[in-house]
């Protein structure tokens, strides 16, 4: 791997807040493409970025961008956050609601698709705008479970005892602070059918310093089983950083998983792949699922074909044990559960 200069780390850190406090560098974020380029000497990819970035704002921290490579326009991480001309064109067969999200609203920020799980939109606010993200079009201002203190959503889930598991995604649930986590926690100890949480997260990943002492309190608290999936697509991701957070969960109890999305440009060659699922488990973390790209309006430029993603699954079984290969699966509205792309299911 190639690290970023020194030059580059120093212009793209949060040096300037304290290291553990995430908020602020939170606060200190990237929001504008240009400012980011010029940070990483790519100035030349300016005339190239989406002529209309507030419908879906980039948000990058700088904790993040110190990974990238200086000067490199085809860096992984780069492209998944920087925010194109390729958003901007309508693609047949692409759609705001990619999976189908809207049918399956049942409370306030409530979603059940799948039998015995409910997923809380928790919030509409992430540390980074992933570009490929398929709730980017998502309505957060009108329907997020923390609304009211969590009532609506956890009295649906006190209402239907086949729910065992509630699911915390978003956005991302680590963007709310500890005391409004506890806030949820609290309210869904007093329901004895859930027996696992699941959280959905990109902030041990891209700011770390969000694992901070408190939130490992909050975890270890729990009375319900603790699964923590992250999001990471490539291993030039995983910093020195990342790994103390992921110990630290590790250490609160929690289970460590990681979902990737097959990206063209990104991940989508098997020595990446491999190199992806064995540094994930260096640090903790089992390879669960690589997603093919969910349809949504704006993230095209992203797609692999699924013959290419069928020969990429062929070579991972090849070279890894079976506990190191995720499993590829898409999701498909009105399906009851993700959908395995066996040979057959392939197109």
């Amino acid at each position: 791997m190639i690290l970023a200069s020194s030059k580059a780390a120093q212009s793209t850190s949060a040096a300037t807040a304290p290291r553990n406090d995430w908020r602020e560098q939170f606060r200190q974020s990237f929001t504008d493409p240009a400012e980011l380029l010029l940070a990483l000497e790519l100035q030349d990819l300016t005339s190239q970025l989406s002529a209309d970035v507030r419908r879906f704002p980039m948000r990058v921290p700088r904790a993040y961008v110190a990974r990238m490579r200086l000067g490199d326009r085809t860096d992984p991480l780069l492209r998944q956050v920087l925010p194109l001309s390729a958003e901007d064109q309508i693609t047949p067969g692409y759609r705001l609601d990619a999976v189908g999200d809207h049918m399956a609203r049942t409370a306030q920020g409530v979603l059940q698709k799948y039998h015995g799980r409910a997923l809380l939109i928790a919030t509409g606010s992430c540390a980074i705008n992933c570009r490929y993200c398929f709730r980017r079009h998502y309505p957060y201002s009108e329907d997020t479970a923390a609304t009211a203190g969590w009532q609506q959503a956890v009295r649906r889930i006190a209402e239907d005892a086949s729910i065992t598991e509630v699911i915390l995604s978003g956005g991302d649930p680590l963007v709310l602070s500890t005391h409004k986590l506890r806030e949820l926690g609290d309210a869904l100890a007093s329901i004895p059918h859930v027996r696992r949480l699941r959280i959905h997260t990109r902030l041990p990943v891209v700011l770390p310093a969000r694992v901070d002492a408190e939130l490992c309190d909050w975890v270890r608290s729990l009375n319900q089983r603790v699964i923590i999936v992250v999001h990471v697509n490539h291993a030039q991701e995983i910093d020195n950083d990342v790994s103390v957070a992921c110990q630290h969960l590790l250490s609160a109890g929690a289970s460590l998983l990681n979902q990737a999305v097959l990206l063209k440009g990104v991940n989508d060659d098997p020595r990446t792949l491999i190199a992806l699922s064995e540094r994930l488990i260096d640090i903790g973390v089992l390879p669960y699922y690589l997603h093919q790209l969910d349809q949504v309006q704006g993230a095209a430029h992203f797609a692999v074909d699924d013959a290419r993603a069928r020969s990429l699954m062929t070579l991972l079984r090849r070279q890894l044990p079976g506990y190191l290969v995720p499993r590829l699966v898409r999701e498909i509205e009105g399906e009851p559960s993700k959908t395995p792309l066996t040979d057959g299911q392939l197109t």
